[in-house]
């Protein structure tokens, strides 16, 4: 973890210091990820099952999830079925309790206006997968989709190292509501649900997290002609901490090493106004990965990690607005005093004892968040992500004759005479 005092950098030093990690940005990697796009654009379900199986080593099934979720509460321990129960309770009770309603008022007397809420017809839904499929992401988007009424939903994940689909994905999908999943993965699953293949449905809109393949596929076709929209750039995972002098090392260390874990393209930082607790998190960050299964991907991840110096908490507070993290973290005891001044977080973690964790499983609101800054403009996977709002103007006889007027007079000053004219006609029609 590289340390830095703020106040010792000049303009290009903080933007560096801000910087995700190169390989995110890799030249080759677009273009790869444009390859594989365009064939399965031009060539469809060969292509699609041509490019997994040499990745995957099979080709893209469409599975139904039941028989494999029945045998997975047969096998998995009581405790984690519940967990995950648990888990799918909370999302689905925060969700459903956040859709919105219809809106609608007079803006003048007899002409109403409403703001009419309806679901998107089509979403596919990107499920990271293989050596650790991330069942959780799949009840991060399904409930949501379910919550705002989606009428049809595609899932796709990649299929286990040994083939076939994972029992705890299945079983999550079953608490979703989901009825079947195809087990595709990277920039072809994505393509595939963009412009269809095969079986897999071509969708209006695509949606979930995943590496840097999946990340630049979903920008890429969401930028092309006829191509679908997307929730968000979602990529590799990125933390912020900001930590006072009376903050718990070894909890600050764990929250970085927790998201370092996830891919070695994770980034994390540490911004601080103690140097003291600076020095203890790094002490604990080495302590604590020593013992970590995927301490490999970690000490990669933290290649990229920073440990920034600040002089007090409201410059901490500058550091993360301009950083705009997926995920940032309060370590203070009055973080209350802080959230007033964010302006830029996918998801923030109020003190000390709201663990990043929660969050990726069972706080109730979505995991699925934006990375790279997109959280300057972006927020994380909502009923809303599925939602489309249409506005709907009624105009009674008196209304009409009030308004058509000034109307055309605003055409013409544009010089839309053909507009002018269809506002002077309901005139007539009234005379």
């Amino acid at each position: 973890m590289r340390r830095l005092v703020w106040n010792d950098l000049d303009a290009g030093g903080r933007r560096e210091a801000l910087a995700r990690p190169a390989r995110r940005d890799d030249a080759e990697l677009q273009a790869r990820v444009r390859s594989i796009v365009d064939e399965v654009r031009n060539r469809g379900w060969e292509a699609v099952c041509e490019l997994a199986f040499g990745i995957d080593g099979e080709e893209p099934r469409e599975i139904e999830v039941a028989p494999i979720a029945a045998k997975a509460r047969l096998r998995v321990p009581s405790e984690q079925v519940e967990a995950i129960e648990f888990a799918a309770g909370r999302i689905r009770v925060f969700h459903e309790a956040s859709r919105p309603s219809d809106f609608s008022m007079e803006t003048a007397p007899g002409l109403t206006v409403t703001k009419a809420w309806r679901p998107i017809d089509r979403v596919g839904l990107y499920v990271p997968g293989g050596r650790t499929p991330l069942f959780s992401s799949l009840l991060m988007l399904a409930i949501p989709a379910k919550a705002a009424g989606v009428r049809e939903i595609t899932a796709v994940t990649p299929p286990r190292p040994d083939g076939g689909l994972d029992h705890l994905i299945a079983l999550a999908a079953e608490l979703a509501g989901v009825d079947r999943i195809w087990t595709i993965g990277g920039a072809q699953a994505i393509a595939a649900m963009a412009f269809g293949a095969g079986g897999i449905p071509q969708v209006d809109k695509v949606c979930g997290p995943g590496n840097a393949w999946v990340a630049e596929a979903k920008r890429l076709v969401a930028s092309m002609p006829g191509g679908p929209a997307i929730d968000m750039p979602a990529g590799p995972s990125e933390l912020l901490v900001i930590a006072d002098d009376e903050a718990d090392p070894k909890l600050v260390a764990a929250d970085l090493l927790s998201q370092a874990e996830h891919d070695a393209d994770a980034q994390v930082l540490l911004v601080t106004p103690s140097a003291g607790l600076a020095g203890r998190v790094q002490a604990a960050v080495a302590e604590q990965l020593a013992s970590l299964p995927r301490r490999e991907i970690a000490a990669t991840s933290l290649e990229e990690a920073r440990v920034i110096v600040v002089a007090d908490l409201n410059e901490a507070i500058d550091v993360a607005n301009a950083y705009a993290p997926e995920h940032l973290s309060l370590a203070t005891d009055r973080p209350e005093d802080l959230i007033p001044a964010l302006r830029n977080a996918g998801a923030v973690f109020a003190g000390p004892l709201a663990a990043e964790t929660f969050g990726d499983y069972l706080a109730g609101s979505s995991h699925v968040l934006p990375t790279d800054g997109a959280a300057r403009a972006w927020g994380g996977v909502s009923v809303y992500t599925f939602l489309k709002a249409m506005s709907v103007q009624s105009v009674t006889p008196e209304a009409a004759r009030r308004i058509a007027r000034p109307a055309a007079v605003l055409a013409r000053m544009e010089a839309l005479e053909g507009h002018a004219r269809a506002a002077d006609a309901r005139l007539e029609a009234l005379a």
